[in-house]
């Protein structure tokens, strides 16, 4: 079974700097039918203005991702990580026990694009962490590659969950299958052009929960970038 979430669905949050959709419920904006996905509990789709960002604020008991789509994001946290993402590049904090950080627009004449996305952890009160981690387009053209997992297989991210997160970059008719075990559900992003999920069309924003489909079979209708979710 396939359960769509239409991009022009998504909740919304517009500052002077910030377009936010959040595919689930999210701080004021609150959608009883999509609370989180498993231990998927948000997609923010952002683009932020040149030269402004969110400002330090604290985080704990989370698995935070960010991947770029667009731009630069500068990020600055308490464990004293300062670092530079840029599109191909994908970050993991643990926030744990509790950890502050921003993220700034690096550009001052240029947006930056980019997905958000946290997950709830296998159990509370872990050491803060930080990680990131390049995935060249190369890696990730008409294929889905591995970019988080339990284990940090494959040279992946790793995440205190069990969750298996991948990318692809996908060419106009590209076709991709992607097996699911038994008792395992997906959650299905699309971040940039249009593809079908088992015959169901998806486009730009676009997410899908996925369960008792064995096999998920890809099919871009145009350059697609997507991001699939392998829950347990």
């Amino acid at each position: 079974m396939i359960t769509l979430r239409p991009s022009a669905e998504r909740l919304y949050t517009r500052l002077d700097w910030l377009d936010s959709r959040h595919t689930f419920s999210f701080g004021e904006h609150h959608d009883p039918r999509f609370m989180g996905f498993r231990a998927l509990r948000v997609i923010n789709e952002d683009r932020v203005a040149p030269g402004q960002g969110f400002g330090t604020h604290p985080h704990r008991d989370m698995e935070i991702v960010t991947y770029v789509l667009e731009g630069v994001l500068e990020h600055q946290d308490s464990l004293g990580t300062g670092a530079t993402i840029k599109p191909g590049d994908v970050q993991r904090m643990t926030a744990g026990t509790g950890v502050l950080h921003s993220e700034f627009n690096g550009s001052k004449t240029e947006s930056v694009h980019f997905i958000q996305i946290w997950v709830r952890p296998d159990r509370n009160r872990l050491p803060p962490d930080y990680e990131q981690r390049s995935f060249p387009e190369a890696d990730r053209d008409g294929q889905l590659r591995l970019i988080v997992s339990p284990e940090g297989r494959d040279g992946s991210l790793t995440i205190h969950q069990d969750v298996n997160i991948s990318a692809g970059l996908l060419k106009r008719d590209d076709a991709v299958a992607y097996g699911l075990k038994p008792g395992r559900e997906a959650w299905v992003q699309i971040a940039r052009g249009a593809l079908t999920l088992n015959g169901v069309a998806m486009s730009a924003g676009d997410g899908a929960g996925v369960t008792e489909e064995p096999v998920l079979a890809f099919t871009s209708t145009e350059r697609a970038e997507v991001l699939l979710f392998d829950l347990g």
